[in-house]
């Protein structure tokens, strides 16, 4: 979120060097990815390590505060630009570790700091700027931060799942909007865009009490989904070259997904644990949609937070492509083809998040050796 310099501003001699110092936060949030995904394939009968197969019932919590607490937030306080901010994704980071010695109670209450100071800053960004993006962004910071308390006060990962896919999904429109600030929507898109947010907040509200709010809020995700597939620069810059065409088929394939997602909450209607829809549901949310955002927008993201280079390679495809695989496998064994299709998918997942990480790692590697020849 606005991490980057404008086009065309002069950095600084230390704005050019690599901002190693925040790589520790990264190291929390990726320790709660590879736990993460150690977890959600012992939830699907893989053996794993005993303390990583202990975790399986945290599998949700460890992705979405553990993972996306530490990466969301640390974006946002490079934006935001005050060290207090750096608070968010260390409460978020130190919660994971305490996940990890076995005290998810305490855990909880952490990752709920660091959603509130996450919120914070960006209500912060909001007093010094009013922009439509910026608003967004600040509601999916409440949906954090709802969710996350409402779970550290002892409601069930079940009940708080729509609050934690809602700022994951919201923070990606969010962004979205920011990055076309320069060919902005129109008025009247702008205005259906408002009303989107508002029906998947009121749905979310009344899922609280009604089964019929999931089957709004599936509702929602569909008309956001067709919002962005109209109003993005993706469909235009898909047919360009290189990195660009990655970053938009990356953008094009997870609004698939999300329209898929919420088709799947309107047809079920509810979202029971356990049940194939449920399963559905979320991964195509978190696999399809929320990856597909991370692994196209690695290449910026990277170099705003660390100052590195991250150049573009063909192989950047690898891992999108076995994402999709792996989550058309699991849907399929979700929609009946049975269980073994299901947890065959969610090894294919777990392999392209895997060499995701690998072929960005290799990315800046590669990116600091050419810098130096």
């Amino acid at each position: 979120m606005g991490a980057a310099l404008a086009p065309g501003t002069a950095r600084t001699s230390a704005e050019r060097r690599p901002a190693w110092w925040r790589v520790p936060f990264l190291v929390l949030g990726f320790v709660a990815l590879f736990v993460g995904i150690g977890a959600g394939l012992a939830r699907l009968g893989y053996a794993m390590p005993g303390p990583v197969a202990a975790l399986a019932g945290l599998h949700g919590p460890l992705m979405v505060c553990g993972f996306f607490g530490v990466v969301i937030a640390l974006e946002r306080a490079v934006a935001v630009g005050h060290a207090w901010a750096y608070a968010a994704p260390a409460l978020a980071g130190v919660g994971t570790v305490f996940v990890l010695i076995g005290d998810a109670s305490l855990a909880a209450w952490l990752y709920c700091g660091g959603a509130a100071v996450l919120l914070a800053a960006s209500l912060d960004v909001l007093r010094r700027q009013r922009a439509l993006f910026i608003y967004t962004l600040a509601l999916a910071a409440a949906f954090l931060a709802v969710g996350v308390a409402a779970w550290a006060a002892g409601a069930s990962v079940h009940a708080v799942v729509p609050w934690w896919l809602a700022f994951l999904i919201v923070t990606i429109a969010g962004e979205r909007l920011e990055l076309s600030r320069f060919m902005p929507p129109s008025p009247r898109a702008q205005r259906v865009f408002g009303l989107v947010l508002a029906l998947i907040v009121l749905s979310m509200l009344a899922a609280i009490r009604w089964d019929w709010g999931i089957r709004g809020f599936g509702l929602g995700l569909l008309a956001l989904a067709l919002w962005l597939f109209r109003h993005d620069v993706a469909r235009r810059t898909v047919r360009q070259h290189g990195l660009t065409r990655f970053i938009a088929v990356c953008l094009l394939s997870g609004y698939a997904w999300l329209a898929v997602a919420g088709a799947v909450m309107v047809a079920a209607g509810a979202l029971q644990p356990g049940a194939p829809a449920y399963d559905a549901a979320l991964h195509a949310v978190l696999l399809g949609f929320v990856f597909a955002m991370v692994f196209g927008h690695a290449p910026i993201i990277f170099p705003a937070v660390l100052r590195v280079s991250v150049p573009y390679h063909p192989a950047f495809y690898l891992p999108l492509v076995l994402l999709h695989a792996g989550l058309l496998l699991r849907l399929a064994g979700d929609a009946g083809a049975g269980f073994a299709l299901t947890r065959s998918g969610g090894l294919v997942a777990a392999l392209a998040l895997l060499a995701f990480v690998v072929g960005t790692a290799a990315a800046v590697i590669r990116g600091r050796l050419t810098a130096k020849v």
